[in-house]
This record gives C-alpha cells, sequence and structure tokens, in this order.
C-alpha cells in the first residue's frame, strides 16, 4: 500500500525522474518514467542525435511536477490512485489487435526496421573495426557516424509525409461526403 512520506524526501527525489514516485510507492509509475528518461538518452546517444534530448527535458520537467503534485493530493485521492505504467506494459492480445489492425502497424514496423538496422549496423562496424587497416578505419568511423543520422532524418521524413498524406485524404473525404449530402438535400427538395 502507498502512503504519504516526507515533503522534503519527496522534493528532493523528483528531481530525478521516477524517484519520487518510487519513493512514495507508486513503483510502475516511476519506473515507467526512470526508463523512458535514461532510455532517451541512451537513444540519442547511439544516434548521436542531440536534438531528441528536447524530448527528455520535458520528461524531467513532467517527472517533477508528476512527483510534488502526487504528494500535494489530498489523503483521499492520494490513497485512492492506482499504481500503474504510464507507458502500457500489460498489453494483452486485444492491445496487439489495435495495434497491428489500425494505421499504427505501419509506424510499429518502422521502429522495429530502424532499430533492427541500428543493431546490425553496429555490428557490422564491430565486425569492420577487426578486418579493416587503421587507416582505412578512420575513414569508415568517421563517414559511419552521420549514416544513422541520415537514416533518422529520413525516417522523421516519411513519418512527417505520412501525416501530411493522411490529413489530406482525411480532408479529401468529408469533402465527398459534403458533396454527397449536397446532392442528397438538392434532391430532396426537388
Amino acid at each position: 500500500m502507498t502512503k504519504k512520506k516526507s515533503g522534503f524526501w519527496t522534493f528532493m527525489f523528483s528531481w530525478l525522474p521516477g524517484a519520487g514516485e518510487m519513493y512514495m510507492g507508486f513503483m510502475r509509475m516511476g519506473l515507467s518514467l526512470m526508463g523512458l528518461f535514461w532510455g532517451i538518452i541512451a537513444l540519442s546517444i547511439f544516434f548521436n542525435a542531440g536534438f531528441l534530448m528536447l524530448i527528455d527535458v520535458i520528461v524531467w520537467f513532467y517527472g517533477f511536477f508528476h512527483a510534488n503534485n502526487l504528494h500535494a493530493m489530498d489523503d483521499e485521492e492520494f490513497y485512492a490512485l492506482e499504481d500503474h505504467y504510464l507507458i502500457p506494459v500489460d498489453m494483452d492480445q486485444e492491445f496487439w489487435n489495435r495495434i497491428t489492425i489500425t494505421k499504427y502497424r505501419k509506424l510499429l514496423a518502422g521502429i522495429l526496421i530502424l532499430f533492427g538496422a541500428a543493431v546490425l549496423w553496429n555490428s557490422f562496424l564491430d565486425l569492420l573495426y577487426w578486418m579493416l587497416p587503421d587507416f582505412a578505419w578512420g575513414y569508415v568511423n568517421s563517414i559511419s557516424r552521420y549514416i544513422p543520422q541520415i537514416v533518422l532524418g529520413i525516417g522523421i521524413i516519411a513519418v512527417g509525409l505520412m501525416l501530411i498524406r493522411g490529413k489530406k485524404q482525411e480532408l479529401l473525404e468529408e469533402e465527398d461526403r459534403g458533396d454527397e449530402h449536397a446532392g442528397e438535400t438538392e434532391h430532396s427538395h426537388s
């Protein structure tokens, strides 16, 4: 059972995303926030993409204020609050059916493909390190640092284009429905 603890220690632990929640007994919430925070740092280092750290700033602020807002709840609200993962981890078959059937299927597939390609890329580079002479490795290493960034940039552009195309398709469908509706009204007045 979670119970309210010291406001001072909650404040101190809230400086590290997830630690304040864990201190108050909300382990799942804390684990979610902490995993997200450190995961973004790991991805930004792995892809050499510092702009991902901007997302981490948002996660940090969310974690800080989330822990302090939990502590500021009145006792009745606090004790009624359930500890749950902020990112759904208890994914049952229904969850996977919704993901794989809906429009998120392509996005999920793209993320998995990019992740797999990144793992293969790092393994390939490790292999080249041992196979190439030092002077050749220097060139390969310099070039290879930019390839993950280029792939990530292309992925972001592709997602943006998909979103634009999806919105355009929605607008065209709305326009078609509006034309059909207008035709039905004219037909009923005749």
